[in-house]
C-alpha cells in the first residue's frame, strides 16, 4: 500500500463517481446477470464489502426484498433454494474468504460477482459479472471501489423494486460535487480536524444505523493506512457498547449527523469532556462541525461522508 496513491485515489473521486453515474444512466448492470425468479438475495463479502453489503441488504429489506448480508468466511450461509440470488463483492476478486464461500454453495444457486477486476478469480467462479467501474486503485486501499460498491447495490435494489435508477444517478452526481468541495477546502479544515480526532487512545467513529458502514469503512482507513487505533460504532448502540471510554480515556468522536439519537450520545460525550467532531449535520455536544453540499441528504451523506476520515487517513499516513 501506498500513502501518496492513496491520496491520488480520493482526490479522483468525483471524475470516477461521474462516469459511473453516466454508466448507470445509460443502461442496468444487472438487468443481465439477476434471474428473473429470484426471490431471496444474500450478499457476500469481507471487509469494506462487507459493510456495504450490511446496509445495502438492510435497505432492500426496507423496501420488501427479502435480502441478508453474511460474511463470506461465515460456515453458516443461508440455505435458501435454488431462487436464491447470491451476489459476492470483491474489489481484488481475490479475497480467499469470498472464493471458499462460492465453493461452498450448492452448484444450482445463481451466483454474480461484484469486482472491480476483469478475469479475476472470483468471475470464473460466479455465473455472472457486474463490474465495479472504480478503475484501478494506485494506493491500494479500497476507497472509490467501496464507494461503487454501494452505488451498485443501491442500483440492484432498484432493479429488484422495480425501481427508476434516476433518483441513484442523481445522488451520485450530487455526492461528486459534495466530495469536489470537501477536497477543494482540504486546507480549511483538515489541519483542524486531524488534530481533534487523532488523540493518544485513538480515534471513534458512530454513523446511524442506516450508515452505520460510514463509522466501520472510516475506523478502517484509520487503521490500514497509519496504523491508528480506530473503531467504529452505531449511534443509538453508542450508548450501550462505547460509553464506557469517556470515562477512563482521552476519547475523541467523529459522528456522521443524522441519528435520532445523538442527544442521548451527547450527555455522556458533554458532561465527561469529550472531543466530538460532528460531519453532514448539526450535532449536540459537537466542538467543530464540518458541512458540505448535499449533506441533507441521507444518500449523498452516504456516497460522500466517509471521504473525511480517509483524508484524515491518507494525510496522518503521508506524515509517519
Amino acid at each position: 500500500m501506498k500513502p501518496d496513491g492513496f491520496v491520488t485515489d480520493l482526490f479522483r473521486k468525483p471524475e470516477v463517481l461521474r462516469a459511473l453515474a453516466e454508466t448507470l444512466a445509460s443502461e442496468n448492470p444487472w438487468a443481465a446477470v439477476v434471474p428473473a425468479d429470484t426471490a431471496r438475495v444474500v450478499l457476500l463479502g469481507m471487509g469494506s464489502s462487507a459493510y456495504a453489503g450490511a446496509v445495502a441488504a438492510a435497505r432492500m429489506r426496507s423496501r420488501g426484498v427479502v435480502a441478508v448480508s453474511e460474511l463470506a468466511s461465515s460456515q453458516r450461509l443461508p440455505a435458501w433454494g435454488e431462487a436464491a440470488l447470491v451476489v459476492a463483492t470483491s474489489a481484488s476478486g481475490g479475497s480467499v474468504e469470498t472464493l471458499d464461500a462460492l465453493v461452498r454453495l450448492p452448484a444450482s444457486v445463481p451466483t454474480v460477482a461484484l469486482t472491480n477486476t476483469k478475469d479475476s478469480a472470483i468471475t470464473e467462479r460466479c455465473g455472472g459479472v457486474v463490474p465495479l467501474h472504480a478503475e484501478p486503485e494506485v494506493g491500494g486501499v479500497a476507497c472509490r471501489s467501496y464507494q461503487h460498491s454501494l452505488a451498485l447495490l443501491i442500483a440492484l435494489e432498484c432493479h429488484l423494486t422495480g425501481a427508476s435508477t434516476a433518483g441513484l444517478v442523481a445522488s451520485l452526481d450530487a455526492a461528486a460535487d459534495a466530495t469536489d468541495q470537501l477536497l477543494a477546502t482540504e486546507s480549511d479544515w483538515l489541519p483542524e480536524v486531524s488534530q481533534l480526532l487523532l488523540g493518544p487512545s485513538g480515534t471513534h467513529l458512530a454513523a446511524p444505523a442506516e450508515r452505520l458502514c460510514s463509522a466501520q469503512q472510516g475506523a478502517l482507513m484509520l487503521r490500514e493506512g497509519p496504523r491508528r487505533p480506530a473503531v467504529g460504532c452505531e449511534t443509538g448502540d453508542w450508548s450501550h457498547v462505547d460509553v464506557y471510554l469517556t470515562k477512563t480515556t482521552d476519547y475523541r468522536l467523529l459522528v456522521f449527523a443524522g441519528s435520532p439519537w445523538e442527544h442521548q450520545l451527547a450527555e455522556w460525550t458533554t458532561s465527561r469532556g469529550s472531543t466530538v467532531v460532528g460531519v453532514g449535520g448539526e450535532v449536540p455536544g459537537a466542538g467543530y462541525e464540518l458541512r458540505y453540499p448535499g449533506d441533507t441528504e441521507d444518500d449523498v451523506r452516504l456516497l460522500t461522508e466517509v471521504l473525511v476520515p480517509e483524508l484524515v487517513a491518507a494525510r496522518a499516513w503521508q506524515a509517519r
